[in-house]
């Protein structure tokens, strides 16, 4: 495991906790700055995005198997579109507490660039500094609604797994399963437009980690 991974494990407790001041100090005099830590989160949140694609498609994929179901125990079926829902809504969790710590230590790296530009003795010097704090504010600020679109398509796909799980839970009968049938094409219609702004939201990531090599 690479030493900057052992370090932000070490001290995940520090910002579960919610202590960012002190978590940043640490890091810092450990050797990591701001922007490294801002890189390595955006890339753990495409990451995570990444993972819930997948796990969104496999949920949608079993939830078509149920419509297409033929035999069998009503219960198994059930059992495994549960199963695939709860995934699905820890993968959503994920998610959103990767964009939350992105969030949180580019608000505390623009902060500090914002605070230190003021220090500049050099007039040409501050200048140089803001453009380059703004053009980074600017492609993050593209980053961040990327992030937070795709997030919430997440949840009107969770909602409606669920609902279909609690319907099947409480109906485990082969009446169920054709109710089932007038559902998937609108959910099929939104884990497909989830996707599409998933991997906008991980295009972006991409070409922002980019610019902070």
């Amino acid at each position: 495991m690479k030493p900057f991974v052992l370090a932000l494990s070490a001290l995940s407790l520090l910002f579960t906790l919610g202590c960012s001041k002190a978590y940043y100090s640490t890091m810092e005099s450990m050797g990591y700055d701001k922007r490294e830590i801002l890189s390595d989160r955006v890339e753990k949140a495409r990451m995570s995005q990444e993972e819930a694609k997948e796990e969104f498609a496999s949920a949608l994929e079993q939830f078509k198997s149920v419509v297409d179901f033929d035999g069998g125990k009503l219960q198994e079926v059930y059992e495994k579109l549960d199963a695939e829902y709860e995934d699905c809504k820890d993968q959503a969790d994920e998610v959103k507490s990767r964009i939350d710590s992105v969030e949180d230590v580019a608000e505390a790296l623009f902060d500090e660039w914002s605070d230190e530009i003021k220090l500049y003795s050099s007039d040409k010097l501050r200048r140089s500094s803001q453009q380059k704090l703004t053009a980074t504010k600017s492609r993050y600020n593209g980053l961040i609604r990327a992030m937070r679109n795709a997030e919430k398509k997440m949840y009107p796909v969770l909602e409606a797994f669920e609902d279909q799980v609690l319907y099947l839970k409480h109906n485990l009968n082969a009446k169920a399963i054709a109710a089932l049938e007038g559902e998937l094409s609108s959910i099929r219609t939104d884990v497909d437009s989830l996707i599409k702004e998933m991997d906008k939201s991980i295009a972006e990531a991409d070409a922002f980690i980019k610019t902070l090599e």
